[in-house]
């Protein structure tokens, strides 16, 4: 059966056996998620300031946290409203509501424990921030539902995931910047082209459920629309280069993370799904180079 849940995970392999199901219903095998909600909010506080001071460390080691919680709590509303739907997905049948292995309440109940640290992670900023943050969970709670009426779920993931370059802008400049919004659409591209390779794993047990994605949709066009779209990545951030007046080196860091998802590209076999999560995974260093980066406008 193909699945993402790794069964030789140190995390699943160390705490009592009574905690894996909750463990694996916030994703702590699988910490990708985490990082790809991260970079967002890294990108924003190091284009808003420059050279990182102790604040702005203080600043990175909050959004790494709240990262963590945020998406683990983004799991378990995901697999709430798709516990139903993922019996019918091989890859998704093995998670812990759809096979049973926790009850609904047991979830809820986890979901507000998370969403209760988060509230105090936020607390910690800023008046514009924290607006921002609660803005947030509206998106959070209407994502799961967004591949069941439209064809671009993954376009709602972009505004979701990425809203971090917004909220760290604000975090730091008490608003939110044209280079945080430029941040923001970059952001937005990124993420449709990553979980649009993502989605192409599950493309036939999608259409047998009824479940949209942009997948689905493009079909075999699927590599020209990530293309696309991974080309607009490029463009918004040399547009904020150019901005910016940035240094020699923010077009160097640039230049790696242009030449990462031009890898992407090459490397992808989409009718492999073992393909398509290897190279979504790899989008954590994609972040990483952008956010070398932004250290340098």
């Amino acid at each position: 059966m193909h699945t993402d849940i790794r069964q030789d995970n140190f995390i699943l392999n160390t705490i009592p056996a009574q905690w894996r199901p909750y463990a694996l219903l916030m994703r702590l095998d699988r910490p990708i998620g985490t990082w790809l909600l991260f970079w967002p909010g890294a990108w924003a506080i190091a284009a808003a300031h420059g050279p990182l001071d102790g604040y702005n460390f203080f600043l990175i080691l909050l959004f790494a946290l709240g990262a963590l919680l945020m998406r683990s709590a983004g799991c378990i509303i995901n697999d709430i409203w798709d516990r139903e739907l993922d019996k019918q997905v091989e890859r998704t049948r093995a998670r812990p509501l759809a096979s049973g292995e926790l009850r609904l309440w047991q979830a809820a109940m986890l979901l507000g424990i998370l969403l209760f640290l988060a509230l105090v992670i936020l607390v910690q900023m800023n008046g514009q921030a924290i607006q921002l943050g609660f803005l947030a969970i509206a998106l959070v709670v209407a994502y799961p539902l967004m591949k069941r009426i439209t064809w671009w779920p993954q376009a709602f993931l972009g505004l979701t995931f990425n809203w971090g370059a917004l909220l760290g802008t604000a975090a730091v400049t008490g608003h939110i910047t044209l280079t945080g919004l430029l941040l923001y659409m970059a952001g937005i591209l990124w993420t449709l082209g990553y979980d649009t390779i993502y989605a192409a794993q599950d493309v036939e047990d999608d259409a047998l459920a009824g479940i949209k994605s942009t997948a689905r949709l493009f079909g075999k066009n699927m590599i020209y629309w990530v293309t696309g779209f991974y080309i607009g990545v490029i463009l918004l951030l040399f547009a904020i280069g150019v901005l910016a007046h940035a240094a020699p080196l923010y077009y160097a860091f640039f230049g790696f993370a242009g030449l990462h998802l031009a890898w992407q590209i090459g490397r992808w076999d989409s009718a492999n799904p073992l393909s398509s999560l290897d190279i979504f995974k790899s989008n954590k260093f994609t972040g990483a180079f952008i956010f070398m980066a932004l250290l340098f406008i």
